[in-house]
């Protein structure tokens, strides 16, 4: 799985300077073609375990009600049987967990794992005949259904696994498993990691490249076959460009300085960050831990918003999205109707944002101002009595129904969420500064989607930012969402929107 991505193209007898910039543009070149592979989303295995789970309840409840008509079929009994269907599915999936049978190693290894799902299979209907025993409700059920399930179920089980093995083998060759890694230090620590890599389980890591800090005359251009791909500054535009799930730092505890610099550096990034803990002489419980692969790691940063959270998220967005957008229609159709009338122009514009990750992203707006004032970059703030806003326009503004097509984003684009960060103009400013130079790490507020309404906006935080002291408010509320986002903190930045609106400050 491991191939050398680039070899040192330095010639000792070529001047510096050319060296230098040959070295320069075949990184950029690597760098190009890292960004132009793969697919552009992994599948968390989490989620898949978790779906995995869900299939074979529903597979060993559907043999146990498939045999159940062929066999039983008695009026009055169904609703035991159902109980015993949904009992022997929770325990059977209890036990296979505890067997180990539900990570993508297992899902691999059909043959291993065939043993271990015969054996919790056998050990949950041996428990089920030892109840019925002691319990003395052996009359109660079947024997010849009891049996009939657990040969039929096993024979499912084992189809299933392997049609399973098939499935992840063909989503680790298109790359939907691995972890894009890229690892941070090209020292000692550094090419002893990669080469623990190497032994990882195929499709579970691809190794991209090494970032060091370390200037070109310190660090090799290349470690274990690996290219160096920059410093840590390029890291971060590299991430932006390039999909990266995993960064790996190989430094030592003691250059604690060091790491923390480059920690607050990449702390806006949405990806997770560990330190390499296989040449540490530091020791924690085994339960410190997390793995990449083997290779001990320990936690810095996670992703805010993950595996589960960002399905039940996605299916909140849309579904929710998709009922306010019908009930919202008739209002919208009003103000497109309102617009139109007061001034020449389509009511609908387009302008480019700051979504997740840095992208721009193109979003959705009523027109407020008149056509021949429009200013898509919002390169000048928005003022009270502002000339180039329509008497239209203010009434959506202070209401923020000029943002209710954002829902066609939400729903069908996938580029903005109901609720997040509001995603600011490209060329927004405070004080006459952008935002990103006013603010201390202001890109971290992209490492989620951006969205309607936020916990910003709620406490009043909306509208004109002709201060840093404002931007610097809005960011900090912003962050303490990411940081403590919930679908239930969802739900109350949503009950309160309606409210936070009908007080109607700072927007103009």
């Amino acid at each position: 799985m491991f191939q050398p991505q680039l070899k040192d193209t330095r010639d000792a007898s070529q001047p510096d300077s050319s060296a230098a910039n040959e070295a320069l543009n075949a990184r950029e070149d690597v760098q190009r073609r890292l960004a132009a592979e793969g697919p552009q989303s992994a599948l968390s295995p989490v989620v898949l375990a978790g779906l995995v789970r869900l299939f074979e309840f529903a597979l060993i409840c559907g043999v146990g009600e498939f045999v159940y008509r062929v066999y039983v079929n008695k009026d009055g009994a169904h609703g035991l049987y159902l109980a015993t269907m949904a009992i022997v599915g929770v325990l059977s999936i209890v036990s296979f967990q505890t067997l180990q049978s539900y990570s993508l190693h297992a899902f691999r290894s059909p043959v291993s794992q065939l043993f271990r799902v015969s054996g919790g299979w056998s050990l949950v209907f041996l428990a089920i005949f030892a109840a019925m025993f002691f319990l003395k409700i052996d009359g109660a059920l079947s024997r010849v259904w009891i049996a009939s399930w657990f040969l039929l179920g096993l024979v499912a089980l084992a189809i299933e696994r392997v049609v399973l093995s098939s499935i992840m083998a063909s989503l680790a060759r298109s790359g939907r498993l691995q972890r894009r890694t890229v690892v941070v230090g090209g020292g000692e620590i550094g090419r002893d990691l990669i080469r623990q890599l190497a032994d990882t389980g195929p499709g579970e890591v691809r190794l991209l490249g090494v970032f060091d800090d370390r200037d070109d005359l310190r660090a090799p251009a290349d470690v274990e076959g690996y290219p160096k791909l920059g410093s840590v500054d390029d890291l971060i535009e590299f991430v932006r460009t390039t999909r990266v799930d995993l960064v790996i730092f190989a430094l030592p505890v003691t250059a604690e300085q060091r790491i923390t610099d480059m920690l607050r550096k990449i702390s806006v990034l949405p990806i997770d960050v560990r330190l390499a803990a296989h040449a540490q002489r530091l020791r924690f419980r085994p339960r410190s831990y997390s793995y990449v692969g083997a290779v001990p790691v320990l936690d810095l940063l996670d992703k805010p918003i993950a595996d589960w959270d960002i399905v039940i998220k996605l299916v909140f967005d849309r579904a929710i999205g998709a009922l306010a957008l019908l009930a919202l229609s008739p209002v919208m159709a009003l103000t497109a109707a309102a617009v139109r009338l007061e001034s020449k122009g389509a009511a609908l514009f387009k302008q480019q944002r700051y979504g997740f990750n840095n992208e721009l992203i193109e979003i959705y707006k009523f027109r407020s101002m008149y056509l021949d004032q429009l200013d898509p970059n919002a390169s000048r703030l928005v003022t009270r009595d502002d000339k180039r806003v329509t008497k239209v326009g203010r009434f959506i503004r202070r209401t923020s129904i000029d943002e209710l097509p954002q829902l066609f984003n939400v729903v069908f684009k996938g580029d903005l969420s109901l609720v997040g960060p509001r995603p600011h103009a490209i060329y927004a400013k405070a004080a006459n500064r952008q935002y990103d130079e006013a603010v201390d790490g202001y890109f971290a507020r992209h490492r989620v989607k951006p969205g309607l309404t936020g916990w910003a906006q709620i406490h009043g935080w909306r509208g004109e930012t002709d201060t840093e002291e404002k931007i610097q408010a809005r960011v900090e509320h912003d962050l303490y969402y990411i940081e403590n986002w919930s679908i239930w903190l969802d739900l109350y930045i949503l009950a309160m929107t309606p409210i936070s609106l009908l007080r109607g400050a700072n927007a103009y």
